[in-house]
């Protein structure tokens, strides 16, 4: 599977490896640290003990991981001495709301005369869990270490890890201990790439959708990747982003249309059952904006969206002002060297992109920001306690900031800006503590695979 596709398909913020299918992706802790860990002689920014019942979001700035409440405040840079580290990104949060799994990498070694292609996953990563009231950090997933490339995927209630692992250029997810040991496959070789993980709230059963050479489709298995079942698979569609209903009931993902949207800029939103009954679309027209992009000629990224369900039952995602062209135009007929592959034409860029919340249900919908000219607003959740809804605001050419609107209405807020760097992305709330529930990468992705290309 050529995994320089066109569209950065990943609610995590590093982009999905290949497997050794030859398709391309566009057509288709031991027990929470009982072994021994790693303690690195760090110096980190220290924190006072934090009020667990105020709701915070962690974010993406930089290459920086930072933290803030809904009105602004405690404003809190994740920053680490670490020798060779380049970023550091949020994969996941534990339920105790006290720690996070980070992940780091070293310089890229792709660039120019480097394709991405070739490149990209010669570069090693480091995964880290970090206390917010200790300030301890640690290595993890550092034993038995198969390949210097590791991307976190989903955080498991039983303190193991879904990783995937890249070694020739071939992705293959192992469930393992946190430390890194005991690693069994989730996935074989051959059968295609799976990501975009969601666990059940019960994590009894998780979901994804496997780039496959039948195309994109809706899986769910056990935490060891058996007991499969097949949720949605058509090959004239792309089936992205598996999200659970707060009661486990249901599976929301996206819908692109590939033959007729090669830059898969824009979906529609469809739900099933679990086991694939009921399936039907909750929204027309490819609604919803699905690979976003943003950015100047200087500084642009994007990475993809998936809807957010709500605690009430309902679905948040980026809704697409009728007619719609976004200013960076995906290029079908150039080689993709970059894992971007789009011309800046911002004088043909039309319309927008507001935060719509619809009901499932009855399909009734109300527009939680509402549609402007020239404003894309994306990444949209909302928090635990169901008071606030936070989302990414960017101009046409401009670069993303972070913005909060309660939930019942109200002006929405910008709370952090970043106009001359490279933007505010992947924001994600952290969980009250306790809160039992496996943690999905996605900044990254959300990533979320949202990707970055900063020049």
């Amino acid at each position: 599977m050529d995994w320089s596709g066109r569209h950065r398909h990943s609610d995590t913020m590093i982009p999905p490896p290949r497997s050794r299918d030859p398709v391309s992706r566009r057509q288709f802790l031991r027990r929470v640290l009982t072994a021994a860990p790693v303690l690195l002689g760090v110096s980190c920014t220290r924190y006072q003990t934090h009020d667990s019942t105020r709701p915070r979001l962690a974010f993406v700035n930089r290459g920086v991981t930072e933290l803030i409440h809904p009105d602004g405040s405690g404003r809190r840079p994740l920053t680490f001495n670490v020798a060779n580290q380049a970023t550091w990104q949020p994969a996941a949060f534990f339920p105790d709301g006290r720690r996070i799994l980070l992940l780091s990498m070293e310089p890229r070694r792709d660039g120019p005369g480097r394709p991405f292609e070739d490149y990209y996953t010669q570069t090693p990563t480091h995964l880290w869990t970090f206390d917010l009231e200790s300030g301890e950090l640690i290595e993890v997933a550092h034993r038995d270490r198969m390949a210097v490339f590791y991307t976190p995927q989903l955080l498991l209630r039983d303190g193991r890890l879904l990783v995937q692992v890249v070694r020739g250029k071939v992705g293959q997810v192992f469930n393992m201990d946190l430390d890194g040991s005991d690693a069994r496959p989730f996935t074989h070789e051959g059968e295609g790439l799976p990501y975009g993980f969601s666990a059940s709230p019960d994590g009894r059963r998780i979901a994804f959708h496997l780039a496959s050479p039948r195309g994109y489709e809706i899986w769910t298995s056990d935490p060891w990747g058996r007991d499969r079942v097949r949720v949605a698979g058509d090959p004239g569609h792309l089936y992205f982003g598996p999200q659970w209903s707060p009661d486990g009931e249901w599976l929301a993902h996206a819908d692109c249309i590939p033959l007729e949207d090669p830059g898969h800029d824009w979906c529609d939103i469809r739900v099933g059952r679990p086991d694939g009954r009921e399936a039907r679309g909750i929204t027309t027209g490819q609604a919803m904006w699905f690979a976003a992009t943003y950015g100047n000629v200087r500084h642009h990224g994007g990475g993809s969206n998936v809807v957010a369900w709500t605690r009430d039952g309902r679905l948040l995602y980026p809704r697409r002002m009728p007619g719609s062209q976004v200013p960076w135009r995906f290029q079908p007929d150039r080689p993709d060297t970059d894992h971007f592959n789009r011309d800046f034409r911002p004088e043909s860029a039309l319309g927008g992109t507001w935060i719509d919340r619809i009901d499932p249900r009855t399909g009734k919908s109300e527009a939680v920001t509402g549609p402007t000219e020239g404003t894309w607003d994306f990444r949209c959740s909302e928090s635990e306690d169901g008071r606030w809804i936070s989302f990414c605001r960017a101009t046409t050419g401009g670069l993303p900031s972070l913005w909060v609107q309660p939930a019942t209405g109200g002006a929405a807020r910008e709370i952090v800006a970043d106009p001359d760097g490279t933007g505010v992305d992947h924001p994600r709330w952290l969980p009250h503590r306790g809160k039992p529930t496996g943690q999905r990468f996605r900044s990254a992705s959300s990533a979320s695979t949202p990707f970055n290309k900063l020049s």
